[in-house]
């Protein structure tokens, strides 16, 4: 049958998916900020704030 293959694994952790989720997140705002995701931001330091930026947000 197809649909019998897919789906919610059995062994399903609401805290691990929940932790995915946020890491997710905090990737998709970094991609939003151009200025890491072109990488303009040509010195290390500036860079590093920016990442820094993103992770305390």
């Amino acid at each position: 049958r197809r649909g019998s293959r897919g789906g919610r694994p059995p062994a399903f952790d609401r805290n691990d998916y929940r932790g995915r989720n946020v890491v997710e997140r905090r990737f998709c705002d970094l991609r939003q900020w151009r200025g890491l995701a072109t990488r303009y931001d040509k010195l290390a330091l500036t860079f590093r704030g920016g990442v820094v930026l993103g992770h305390v947000r």
